[in-house]
């Protein structure tokens, strides 16, 4: 495929095993290096004169913070799991923003970043209230989750063959609470919004909003803000280079251009783990059905590369499959 120019207006969604790694501890500085490494990987498209949304995981993060909780619940009283959306949600822009900022700085790019805290709205009913699945905070070994959901009551859930996680409800997102603000805003600056897939809120009757228990995909917010606002390109930036079918197996394939009916015949067929790759795909498949161009899933250090068509999955609508494969 030949080389694609970085789109004018682009999307980027940050992977939150991306920001923050199994293999780290967890410390400020390991927190900052790592923003700093985003950065970096994101400064090439960052120094464009383009629209430009970020969006980023948060689950990870919000799992320590509930872990954290319970550990002092007996001397300070517990955030609500909506508050603590917030809460990483704040952290972690405020270090993607320093660090992109100062990047920016280095490279004499006088372009501004903005974090707007962002509330999204669910449906009270969403079915996923009842059957927690997403996999928020540190893995554990079974014996050790048994003894987590014994202490602290979680639900624990395996994860993909990597361990064990407190797995909470993930309702999908309805609407992105103040839209209208992440799009004037973007066209002034750099925009890091829906972190950790936004902050879960419900609607009353006269539009009265109040939190919830939940942690939204961030992926499938990333890809109703790309449709909302009308974004053509969206790339969903993680720890993997390519989307592959038949993982693990002697018949492995990544995956290079595929359709939209290709992915959704693999989803079907249950190539994509809903613990893994699964909301990614399914991200990729909302947006292409709701008017986007191109979804691109790739690794976040090669988010140059992946954007301008050297790397990563690109998913592109039936009648445009052809041309993709050709250019």
């Amino acid at each position: 495929m030949a080389t694609l120019p970085i789109p004018k207006r682009l999307l980027i969604a940050v992977g939150g095993n991306a920001t923050h790694p199994e293999n780290i501890s967890g410390t400020s500085q390991e927190q900052k290096d790592i923003a700093d490494r985003t950065a970096q990987a994101l400064l090439p498209i960052a120094q464009m004169d383009n629209y430009l949304v970020i969006t980023h995981g948060n689950g990870p993060v919000v799992g320590k913070i509930l872990m954290r909780q319970a550990l002092t619940r007996d001397r300070i009283p517990p955030m609500t799991l909506d508050i603590c959306v917030a809460h990483s949600q704040g952290g972690i822009a405020y270090l993607l923003v320093q660090a992109l900022e100062n990047a920016l700085r280095e490279a004499d790019t006088p372009r501004h970043v903005a974090c707007l805290l962002t509330q999204v709205e669910v449906d009270a009913n969403d079915p996923a209230f009842q059957n927690p699945t997403k996999p928020v905070g540190p893995f554990f070994t079974e014996e050790q989750a048994k003894g987590v959901a014994e202490e602290l009551g979680w639900l624990m859930k395996e994860d993909a063959g990597r361990g064990w996680r407190h797995v909470v409800p993930s309702p999908k997102p309805k609407h992105i609470c103040d839209i209208s603000l992440v799009r004037a805003l973007a066209q002034r600056a750099i925009v890091i919004a829906g972190g950790g897939g936004g902050i879960p809120v419900v609607r009353g009757p006269k539009g009265v909003r109040h939190g919830v228990a939940a942690v939204i995909d961030k992926d499938l917010t990333s890809a109703l803000m790309a449709n909302v606002l009308k974004i053509e390109t969206l790339a969903l930036l993680t720890a993997v280079p390519q989307v592959a079918i038949n993982f693990g197996k002697p018949d492995q394939e990544w995956l290079k251009v595929v359709s939209l009916s290709e992915m959704k015949r693999y989803l079907a067929e249950g190539q994509f783990p809903p613990g893994s790759m699964g909301p990614k795909v399914e991200a990729a498949i909302r947006f292409i059905e709701g008017g986007g161009e191109r979804c691109i899933i790739g690794a976040l250090e090669q988010a140059r590369d992946a954007i301008t068509g050297a790397a990563g999955t690109h998913i592109v609508a039936d009648h445009a499959l052809a041309a993709m494969r050709a250019a």
